[in-house]
């Protein structure tokens, strides 16, 4: 039988907690997941300067880990990106590829990228620290926006170290950069419900 895998892109700045969600999200994806498809979700790592996913850890969990770039994912990702999502689904057939991204990179563009060699759509869900947010929006706006732009789902992360005025400020912010993506709040160090997950991977805001 032919399965067509499906992309999501998970991307947002350094330390907004993207590896710590993404365990949650590919957990949540494996067990959504055709039982008998061998290869539920691949992840692509392309996180600089930061501890990796350790894939004996993961290995038996359902997925499989791959990292992908060395460089910086701005100026490379092209290429490298287009290539390795190529491989990973003609030799390993996954339902998911998860990308995660550098703090760094456009999503956006990956996208593009992504649909213009192969033909793939993907989902983008980006991760915002609301404990870090006002004091980087000043000197990173344009970075962070950036990243919000096209976004299908946005999880403002560790709420609980901010008080409730301050989330609807985030909340206000997000949505003047992207206005039709679906916004979550979380705590990625708890865990997280189901159906967070759900609308993550599948939910369309509304027009």
């Amino acid at each position: 039988m032919e399965f067509t895998v499906k992309v999501l892109i998970l991307g947002g700045f350094l330390g907004s907690g993207k590896t710590t969600a993404l365990m949650q999200l590919a957990r949540y994806m494996v067990k959504i997941s055709d039982p008998g498809r061998e290869n539920k979700v691949v992840i692509l790592e392309n996180e600089i300067g930061e501890v990796g996913i350790d894939d004996v850890y993961l290995r038996g969990g359902g997925f499989t880990v791959n990292n992908l770039f060395s460089g910086c994912a701005c100026c490379t990702v092209s290429g490298e990106l287009v290539t390795a999502v190529s491989r990973i689904r003609s030799q390993l057939d996954p339902e998911w590829i998860i990308v995660e991204t550098t703090g760094v990179a456009y999503p956006v563009n990956m996208r593009e990228n992504l649909h213009t060699a192969l033909g793939l759509q993907s989902r983008i869900c980006i991760l915002v620290d609301a404990s870090r947010w006002r004091r980087l929006l000043t000197p990173m706006r344009e970075l962070l926006r950036g990243q919000l732009v096209g976004a299908d789902a946005v999880l403002v992360n560790k709420t609980d170290k901010v008080d409730e005025d301050a989330l609807s400020g985030i909340e206000r912010d997000i949505l003047e950069f992207e206005p039709k993506s679906v916004m979550l709040r979380i705590s990625a160090l708890s865990p997280v419900p189901d159906d967070v997950w759900e609308k993550v991977a599948f939910a369309t805001a509304a027009p």
